[in-house]
């Protein structure tokens, strides 16, 4: 059996990118690895279920091979891998039908309270964007966790740019309710 040797791989990620373009397995599989812990967790803000967040992202990083010649080393390599599984998962959620952006969807979600912990970590604060109507989550994560402005939300997901304003205002109002309700059962006041 032949000893694998470890050497130092790609130090420079303009050459990983480089290496990559040329179809460099060793160098893609170089750029998986290191970026696909936080795109899972991007693609996690969109997507509630893991396996199908997980397929997504999955799909996506091909796409970033394919295209990977275009990145102009312009710019943040992560922030553009991040456009992509962005536009993916929009894209899934719209082929999958899960966008709602309807008026009665805020009453049918804020009943429906699972048990809350007593911190505000991340995974509870996970879950409460999650238990958001699909349609002002993406809203609400794009706007505030993204940082995209609302003409380009409303291009993103065809929607108008008051619709988008209108759809984050209603997801910060459940969520500042569901945090209101934490307060109160957390600690019996107000």
């Amino acid at each position: 059996m032949k000893a694998l040797k470890i050497i130092s791989f790609y130090n420079n990620e303009k050459g990983l990118i480089r290496k990559a373009a040329k179809g460099n397995n060793n160098a893609q599989r170089v750029i998986f690895e290191k970026y696909s812990p936080k795109m899972l967790g991007v693609c996690r803000q969109y997507i509630k279920d893991i396996h199908f967040a997980e397929d997504v992202m999955i799909k996506s990083f091909v796409k970033v091979f394919d295209k990977i010649d275009s990145f102009r080393q312009e710019g943040s390599f992560e922030g553009w891998i991040r456009k992509i599984m962005v536009r993916e998962c929009i894209s899934f959620l719209r082929k999958k039908q899960f966008v709602v952006f309807d008026e009665e969807a805020i009453d049918n979600h804020i009943g429906s309270e699972d048990a809350l912990s007593s911190d505000l970590d991340a995974e509870y604060l996970q879950r409460m964007i999650d238990r958001l109507p699909e349609g002002y989550r993406m809203v609400f994560v794009l706007f505030a966790i993204e940082g995209y402005k609302h003409n380009e939300i409303g291009s993103m997901l065809n929607i108008s740019e008051s619709t988008s304003k209108s759809q984050l205002f209603k997801a910060r109002r459940i969520l500042k309710e569901q945090l209101r309700k934490q307060n109160v059962l957390g600690y019996g006041t107000e």
